[in-house]
């Protein structure tokens, strides 16, 4: 959760009220945030363990009293004072949510930004404006926009990777803007920086100055978003001076000042979902500042293709209010609260939803509630948040504690109380349990493990190349744990194991057809890595599962292969055996097993696999020791 830093007496003056702490603490708890910390400039310093300042320096902070916010990831609008304050303020009923307006332009050329499209496409291919007029800054004002620039690079921009924020002096520059990219070599500008002020640099030279510069490290960790790339991207005014280098610096022309009354605000960006919801944000937390408070003026973006033709446009910023409807039955049945409709729209305008109505559904006549999503409320995707916000705004404290309907004794899942129990047991064999990831590469789920690629669940934009589908096996997962710990003691054996769940598509199944198309499986998986690994130690394993599941060998495998007597503890007609394993090119030629299971009953039906993994399994994943490995399927086992 991001936390925001508030001055307590400029809090106070924007909600017009005085709280003590506790007094404080309790409205945000109502509110859904939470007061993390009381603290103070002086007080921080003097706790800091990283930065270490003189006396002096400690004695000349300020010992204003600072609170600490936490607010949720998705509430951007909550990451400045302007946004906590006004939010507050709806809350407690002491103004109505503000409604945003979108100006005609006053200025034609200040409206207007042309994309060379076929340039910025290799590096941040998007771009959106808006314009800010006759607004009006102090220190705290000023201080405030920054800062919620930087959270806003921090958690939605994603580091400035997503998005990135430049914001400009309007009266200091002349429109219309280009944004283009171009050679590092071709690009001169004067950054907006605190040190060699006034020098000119181009893009490699600024880049390398960044990566060295002591004074410049907070700007160090943006440079590799773009140093490699052939071009930078760079925003220009009409007369060629560059505004800005996104996402690494601003120029020192168009800087923000105390006297700045008309701001130029532009967010490049590489997800144009994204860059909107930023601008949409900076927008409605400053706006209030303008002349006509909650007004903007619009910015034109025209892409132009290689012939200097508009291929396309959109005006920014969109600011866009919407309707978002939830059954009111199933508001008071999620919550646990029992509200009349009228009430419950009422609550909406608390939280920045109205104006709110109340509609009859035209199927089945139950009521249902309608609300506005005002442009600073992007977190609202479905009926369950509207929900939750009227939970809040009714109050957690308010709902009332009730005994359940029903009479039942809760228990743990069998299948989940099996693998808790072999987690132990396996563990106490001395091999340690690992947690992998349930996405994997096409390559690693078949093609390394020598088998054929069959059907799996794919996902349909996938982040990278790792993440192409849901695992069929948990094999690749503990061999990638073995890759990265190489540095690892292998003289011993090194043994790992997991118990967690495969995906299997329901074709691949012998189930009905589902809603998903798709089912999990549990398994557990296990491989012993070093020079003495050999067949008989997963083997054991093996023995040690079916003993602790009480499933007796079966009486011809039992004296071929020395294991263990029939225990007077296993289930009656549970029976478990061994044979060859062929055709499965993950293991080594002869010394491969299919574990084969025999419930009451029945006839036996495979339940896993064991064996010596094959070389080429074992250079695929740049296993550099001999490595058995088993697999069943613990769902069998029940």
């Amino acid at each position: 959760m991001p936390t925001v830093s508030v001055g307590r007496d400029a809090l106070f003056a924007h909600l017009g009220r005085t709280y003590t702490d506790d007094e404080f603490d309790e409205l945000c708890f109502e509110f859904g945030v939470e007061l993390d910390e009381v603290t103070s400039e002086r007080e921080e310093a003097t706790k800091s363990e990283t930065v270490k300042l003189s006396k002096d320096q400690i004695a000349a902070l300020s010992d204003e009293v600072v609170y600490k916010i936490d607010v949720p990831a998705n509430r951007y609008d909550l990451l400045c004072i302007e946004g906590i304050s006004r939010s507050l303020k709806v809350f407690l009923g002491d103004m109505d949510a503000p409604s945003y307006e979108v100006l005609e332009p006053s200025h034609e050329a200040s409206s207007t930004m042309t994309v060379v499209q076929a340039n910025v496409d290799t590096v941040r291919p998007y771009v959106v404006c808006a314009v800010l007029r006759d607004v009006t800054f102090d220190p705290e004002r000023y201080q405030s926009f920054i800062e919620l620039q930087d959270q806003l690079h921090r958690n939605l921009c994603r580091q400035r990777t997503l998005v990135a924020i430049g914001t400009h002096d309007l009266d200091s520059v002349r429109g219309p803007f280009t944004y283009d990219a171009r050679a590092p070599g071709e690009i001169k500008f004067v950054p907006l920086t605190h040190t060699d002020e006034g020098r000119e640099f181009d893009g490699r030279e600024l880049m390398e100055h960044y990566e060295t510069e002591p004074a410049c490290k907070h700007l160090k960790p943006y440079v590799p978003i773009i140093k490699d790339s052939p071009l930078y991207p760079v925003v220009l005014d009409s007369e060629g001076t560059v505004l800005s280098l996104p996402p690494i610096i601003n120029g020192s022309k168009s800087r923000i000042t105390l006297d700045t009354k008309n701001v130029f605000i532009e967010c490049t960006a590489t997800d144009l979902t994204k860059a909107n919801i930023v601008l949409d944000t900076v927008v409605a937390m400053f706006s209030e500042y303008a002349a006509r408070p909650f007004t903007v003026e619009p910015v034109t973006v025209s892409y132009v293709d290689a012939a200097g033709g508009v291929a396309r446009s959109y005006v920014t910023p969109q600011m866009y209010t919407r309707k978002e409807t939830a059954k009111v039955d199933f508001v008071n049945s999620l919550i646990g609260i029992s509200v009349e409709s009228s009430k419950m729209a009422d609550l909406c305008n608390r939280i920045q939803l109205g104006p709110a109505r109340i509609i009859p559904d035209g199927q089945t006549g139950e009521d249902v509630l309608e609300v506005t999503v005002p442009p600073t409320r992007s977190d609202i995707l479905h009926a369950v948040d509207v929900a939750e916000d009227v939970g809040i705004a009714h109050g957690y404290n308010n709902i009332v504690r009730t005994v359940p309907g029903t009479c039942t004794v809760g228990r743990e899942q069998p299948l989940n109380q099996l693998g808790d129990l072999l987690r132990d047991e396996i563990g106490r064999a001395g091999y340690t349990e690992v947690l992998t990831h349930g996405l994997c590469s096409t390559a690693d789920n078949f093609t390394a493990l020598g088998r054929p690629v069959t059907a799996a669940v794919k996902l349909s934009n996938p982040a990278n190349v790792e993440y192409e589908v849901v695992r069929t096996t948990l094999l690749p997962g503990l061999l990638k744990t073995l890759q990265h710990n190489k540095s690892m003691s292998f003289a011993g054996g090194f043994k790992l194991f997991e118990i967690s769940d495969v995906v299997l598509p329901d074709s691949e199944c012998v189930v009905s057809e589902t809603v998903v198309g798709a089912r999990n499986s549990r398994r557990v998986c296990a491989t012993f890595t070093g020079p003495s690994s050999g067949f008989e130690i997963i083997h054991g394993l093996v023995d040690r599962i079916m003993t602790l599941c009480e499933v007796a060998p079966e009486a011809g495998y039992v004296a071929s292969s020395g294991s263990a007597y029939k225990s007077v503890y296993c289930k009656e007609g549970w029976e478990y055996t061994i044979r060859e394993l062929r055709g499965d090119g993950s293991y080594f030629p002869g010394r491969g097993a299919e574990v084969l299971l025999k419930r009451p009953g029945g006839d036996f039906e495979p339940a896993g696999s064991f064996g010596i993994l094959h070389p080429d399994v074992l250079r695929a994943f740049d296993v550099l020791y001999p490595t058995s490995a088993v697999e069943l399927n613990l769902e069998k086992l029940l």
